[in-house]
């Protein structure tokens, strides 16, 4: 089950004309800033330091590119919605991730990062929005179940299945921890099965 295993770093890109170019299967990850996203590209790969997990929301500036298997790639994208990072990065962060998410052709799915307690923000619908034009299948995980009660976790879990349901009908939802190892299979079967699309 556990095929997102041996990930390395491949290459960071601050550009759109930067991308790499191949033929193989990119799997994207976005999310608020200080959602949980590096932490849950660490859990999945098995590797604590892979995805770089800070403190400060803001961090990731880059798109961060990470090679599994020859043209197997997940991909980190920056975290959005964090209000001290200047305008002209905002804007530039929010260029460069609308062109990736709506143009990428080799781009097969995009997990999607929010905070159990704080799910659904406007940005994360912005982003659903911006990416459901495209067609392709999202997967949403709500990190950081571990910070509530199983009941509590279930019923956000809930409430934003069926939200998507009506709204986003190719996307999926799951419960998840990095920290509690919560979810971690079920994400990897998920990013496998899309890996193995054409």
């Amino acid at each position: 089950m556990r095929q997102l295993l041996n990930a390395t770093f491949y290459v960071s890109v601050h550009e759109t004309r930067e991308l790499p170019k191949h033929s193989g299967v990119e799997i994207a990850f976005a999310g608020r800033s200080n959602s949980g996203k590096s932490s849950a590209i660490n859990a999945l790969t098995n590797i604590n330091r892979l995805a770089f997990v800070s403190k400060t929301p803001g961090r990731t500036q880059l798109i961060n590119y990470f090679q599994l298997k020859s043209d197997h790639f997940l991909v980190d994208l920056p975290g959005y919605g964090y209000a001290k990072v200047p305008e002209s990065i905002r804007q530039h962060w929010q260029n460069l991730l609308s062109n990736y998410l709506q143009t990428r052709s080799s781009l097969k799915g995009l997990i999607l990062i929010m905070d159990v307690r704080h799910p659904l923000k406007p940005l994360d619908i912005q982003m659903l929005d911006w990416f459901s034009a495209t067609g392709k299948a999202i997967h949403i995980l709500l990190t950081k179940a571990d910070k509530m009660s199983k009941f509590q976790a279930n019923a956000a879990l809930q409430k934003v299945a069926l939200y998507v349901k009506e709204v986003y009908p190719q996307c999926s939802v799951q419960l998840f921890s990095s920290l509690a190892n919560i979810g971690i299979d079920d994400a990897t079967a998920i990013i496998n099965k899309w890996m193995q699309t054409d």
